[in-house]
């Protein structure tokens, strides 16, 4: 149950990736389906044993590493975070291939897209189920990979190229700091397996790196590697170009895999960053940061894909200030519901896509809620959700953040509750502004379009439904075991909290107000996008008119593009061309080259001296016994 799990995506991936031309596209898909069904069933129950009646075990397959005083054993580790984590990533994933058995049903290459989707899923069941640094950093390098092949599947797309190698780029600047990391790591314990990491975090508390305690730039370290995979504020750009990837692999990614790998470490991580408070408010700023910044963002969009990515990368930022403040718990709470409602909406705007021909622009929409109402009604409960409506699943794990924040009676923890509520209502706004000029008002797409808009097949609904019934019951059902007072038996110690750390207790003795606040604001995002976008259209573009400086900020995304391609691209560029034509060209090849042009012009002159006449040869004979003669007699005299 516990290999099957893990292994079942790549057993899938492989009969789908090597012998895809030989099944056939068909049986390809229904292979990696059914792959991914037996994981699900797998994980599930594994969920269940482990988490829910308290089993943690850990599996070892093999010894990989022995080199000096680092042993390396390749081992499952399944403790609550891990359980958690693969039931919800082999569920989701499960549904998600479902659902591209319909969507991609017109590709070129199904078995290829199938067999990457799979080692996308299999590569993140390795990451959180591993037992030391090296295997889940193992995980971490692959759902890079995969996601590089997915972002960039239909690779005769330049944007999707582009968008492939920022993603790879972006995230190796994040790994650098996390093999860093990983380096300390090991220079402070002597070891990378968890429970020896664990075990010496007493001891190594007094220990300094460069004057500053060790586990502070640990715990640091980690962070910025998080902050890659994660997209965090400074490297989050490569998030919304991922976008250029098929539907599904945007919902995968946002949902079960890629993004939520560092939220994911720094949980696993608590033992160390728990004895790190100045990293902790580091992570707290970075994530409320993020939050707000995201939002800002998504309110100006236009592409409906773009919008909900932005909405990723803001609660995203929800869940790393929760981990700043301590309330690691309500960190992994906010990303179990999450990928039920995140899914839902990405695959919901896959399926407004597929039913408007391709088309991604929400302003070229409009009017079709009546010819697509199953789509329609599950992107409201997935928008519901996503706002903290009560009683969705976010309101229950968006709450309990913001609750922690505001308990953690600090600067930064204020600091994360107040960005977090402009971020609410903003998110609010947004989503409705999304859906209204998606589902509502005059048809403005071409007339053509609109005349064959459609409900997708039952093979795209039905993941649909199950996610849309996660959305509204995953919040009710789980709050107890993963932040309520039942809590401490779940996680059966896989999360650390210390001795002082009393945040969630806290949370839950905090005022009315805070609670009810969330909500309170919510509700006035939504009623002001009806405002602006349902009774008084003019209104947004009187405000873009009015302070076009803020419009187009926003719509530039803060110029973090344009700032990184003047102070890193053009820069490389420009070196890059100088070394080429300078360093490869003059130096590298000039001097083979150079010498090679010496060799052939000697040749081309000794050659035009082989004239063929008997009068020139003889004449430079007598030439020569001429020179030979003087300088004998020179040489005599």
């Amino acid at each position: 149950m516990f290999v099957g799990a893990v292994f079942f995506p790549l057993l899938g991936a492989t009969l789908a990736g090597f012998f895809g031309r030989w099944m056939g596209d068909r049986l390809s898909q229904w292979v990696t389906v059914l792959c991914m069904v037996l994981a699900a069933i797998c994980g599930v129950t594994a969920f269940v044993q482990v988490a829910l009646h308290g089993q943690p075990t850990t599996v070892t397959l093999a010894d990989w590493l022995d080199v000096g005083g680092l042993t390396i054993d390749w081992a499952l580790r399944y403790d609550t975070l891990s359980a958690v984590m693969v039931g919800m990533v082999t569920f989701i994933s499960t549904l998600i291939h479902l659902y591209s058995v319909g969507y991609m049903s017109h590709d070129a290459t199904p078995s290829r897209f199938f067999a990457y989707l799979s080692l996308f899923t299999f590569m993140m069941l390795m990451l959180v189920t591993a037992d030391n640094l090296v295997q889940l950093f193992f995980g971490w390098e692959g759902v890079g990979l995969a996601s590089y092949l997915l972002i960039g599947y239909w690779y005769e797309k330049e944007s999707a190229n582009r968008a492939a190698m920022k993603a790879f780029i972006v995230n190796r600047v994040g790994d650098l700091f996390f093999m860093l990391g990983m380096a300390l790591t090991f220079w402070t314990f002597g070891a990378l397996n968890f429970n020896d990491i664990f075990a010496g975090v007493d001891a190594a508390r007094a220990s300094t790196f460069t004057g500053l305690p060790t586990l502070e730039v640990i715990a640091v370290l980690l962070f910025l590697g998080a902050c890659g995979k994660s997209a965090q504020l400074g490297l989050h750009t490569w998030l919304p170009d991922a976008m250029e990837g098929p539907t599904p692999v945007s919902a995968l990614i946002h949902a079960a895999t890629m993004v939520t790998a560092g939220v994911f470490l720094m949980a696993r991580m608590s033992p160390v960053t728990e004895h790190a408070p100045v990293a902790l408010s580091i992570v707290t700023i970075v994530g409320a940061s993020t939050a707000f910044f995201a939002a800002t963002i998504g309110c100006v969009q236009n592409d409906i894909k773009r919008i909900i990515a932005y909405s990723t990368c803001s609660q995203l930022g929800y869940m790393f200030f929760a981990i700043g403040v301590g309330a690691y718990q309500a960190a992994i709470f906010h990303l179990f519901t999450h990928a039920f409602f995140k899914a839902l909406l990405f695959l919901s705007a896959g399926s407004v896509i597929h039913a408007m021909s391709d088309e991604q622009d929400i302003r070229k929409m409009g009017g079709i809620w009546t010819k697509i109402p199953i789509t329609y009604a599950v992107m409201w409960i997935g928008s519901l959700a996503l706002a903290g409506i009560p009683f969705f699943a976010g309101y229950y794990s968006k709450d309990i953040i913001l609750e922690s924040a505001f308990a953690a009676h600090s600067g930064v923890g204020m600091y994360a509750f107040i960005l977090g509520l402009i971020a609410a209502f903003l998110t609010a706004f947004y989503s409705w502004r999304l859906l209204i000029l998606t589902f509502h008002g005059r048809p403005r797409a071409d007339h053509h379009v609109m005349e064959h808009v459609h409900e997708s097949p039952a093979v795209m609904l039905i993941p649909l439904l199950v996610l849309a019934l996660g959305a509204l019951f995953a919040g009710a059902a789980f709050e107890d075991l993963f932040v309520g007072h039942h809590q401490g038996e779940f996680w059966h110690g896989a999360i650390f909290n210390g001795e002082h750390n009393h945040v969630l207790h806290a949370a839950h003795e905090a005022p009315a107000w805070v609670g009810l606040a969330p909500t309170v604001i919510a509700i006035a995002g939504i009623a002001l996008a009806y405002l602006m976008y349902m009774f008084a259209p003019g209104i947004p573009a009187r405000l873009a008119a009015t302070f076009p400086g803020v419009h187009r900020f926003l719509l530039n995304k803060w110029y973090f593009d344009e700032l990184y391609d003047a102070i890193f691209v053009r820069p490389a560029r420009r070196l890059a061309q100088i070394l080429w034509r300078t360093g490869d060209a003059r130096i590298i090849d000039g001097v083979p080259n150079g010498v090679a042009a010496v060799t052939l012009d000697a040749a081309n002159g000794t050659a035009r001296i082989q004239t063929g006449r008997v009068a020139n040869y003889a004449f430079a004979m007598i030439v020569g016994l001429v020179v030979f003669v003087s300088v004998i007699f020179l040489g005599f005299k």
